[in-house]
């Protein structure tokens, strides 16, 4: 895949502009997106997503379209487990509704910010490294273990080292606007606000180090690592507001993106030992008894994860749902029983 300098600048310069309008269209002033709003812009950039997979299929080969929508998938999915970890953090800090749209606007730009450092040093490593895809295979599999079994378990907002900046930091107790700082009896106080932006940024550090290696695994092309990392972010503000309830629903996502990660954990180390040069396996020499995962049957296996994850949980929920009201009356029954 041969992608000019040109085209990488009009590619930034395009992503930056629609995160400018973004901001100046939708985020400047306060307010909280109703429904319509959300659904109507999760709609337009999900679209533009798959055309523009559509596009690469076309002018580059089915192989990088199917290896887009892979990544496209798979960095969504992963986008969608972020969301619910930004619902903890401003669940945690009770930000105000209307500004939760800031705070998320400056995540996600925070996010494709780190995705990017962490896209130009994956493609360095792996051009000049062979033996990184071993390295990033078992990395996936450490993550996919902690994704089943840990998640859930730590809340951000509370962590170390967000107890540190409050004991270093002057704090103030209440928000002031969508104002990081405030003045008060001539002494400056930080808000509630910039410990929650600090919260975000932590969490973007360690969803992209789940990201990246996931979707290395899945192409060798910085170009669509980029650009399915931006696509899966524009429109997660959103996303955000449109399904709402429905992230606490999604109750085995987790165990879904443990699966997926696996997955291209064992892709990855499976085409490691197509490149193998490392001496103390196989003499250096490659081993190519096991045949290498194709990208068609990576599309279907992460899209048929996903929904049955997404199913389901639903099944799950709904189903738990329907027997509380039997537990409650259950309850009410046996209080009032005069044995």
């Amino acid at each position: 895949m041969n992608i000019t300098p040109l085209v990488w600048v009009i590619t930034i310069a395009i992503t930056i502009a629609f995160f400018v309008y973004e901001f100046f269209a939708h985020v400047r002033k306060p307010h909280e997106p109703s429904i319509g709003e959300s659904a109507r812009w999760s709609a337009f950039y999900i679209g533009l997503a798959l055309l523009f997979g559509v596009g690469i299929g076309v002018v580059s080969g089915w192989t990088y379209g199917g290896e887009y929508f892979a990544g496209y998938l798979t960095e969504k999915a992963l986008s969608v487990d972020n969301l619910f970890v930004f619902l903890i953090v401003m669940t945690s800090f009770a930000v105000p509704k209307i500004y939760q749209q800031k705070v998320l606007m400056i995540g996600i730009v925070i996010a494709l910010i780190m995705r990017g450092i962490f896209i130009a040093v994956g493609a360095a490593l792996i051009e000049n490294f062979s033996w990184v895809f071993y390295a990033f295979g078992a990395l996936l599999l450490f993550l996919a273990y902690r994704q089943a079994f840990a998640h859930g378990e730590s809340n951000p907002a509370d962590g170390r080292f967000m107890r540190a900046a409050r004991r270093v930091l002057p704090v103030s107790d209440e928000y002031n606007g969508d104002k990081l700082t405030v003045v008060k009896d001539g002494r400056r106080f930080v808000t509630p606000m910039l410990l929650v932006i600090v919260a975000i940024g932590f969490v973007d550090l360690i969803f992209a180090v789940d990201s990246i290696p996931a979707i290395y695994g899945l192409t060798n092309e910085a170009y669509i690592v980029f650009t399915a990392n931006a696509f899966a972010l524009m429109g997660l503000r959103q996303l955000y507001f449109l399904i709402g309830g429905l992230l606490e629903r999604l109750v085995y996502l987790a165990q879904g993106l443990a699966v997926i990660l696996a997955f291209i954990g064992v892709k990855l180390l499976i085409h490691a030992l197509h490149k193998n040069e490392l001496p103390f396996i196989n003499g250096g020499e490659p081993i190519t008894v096991i045949p290498e995962i194709p990208i068609w049957l990576s599309l279907l296996f992460i899209a048929a994860t996903i929904t049955v994850a997404t199913v389901a949980s639903l099944i799950k929920t709904r189903g738990d749902r329907v027997r509380e009201p039997d537990e409650v009356a259950d309850e009410i029954t046996r209080s009032h029983d005069p044995r």
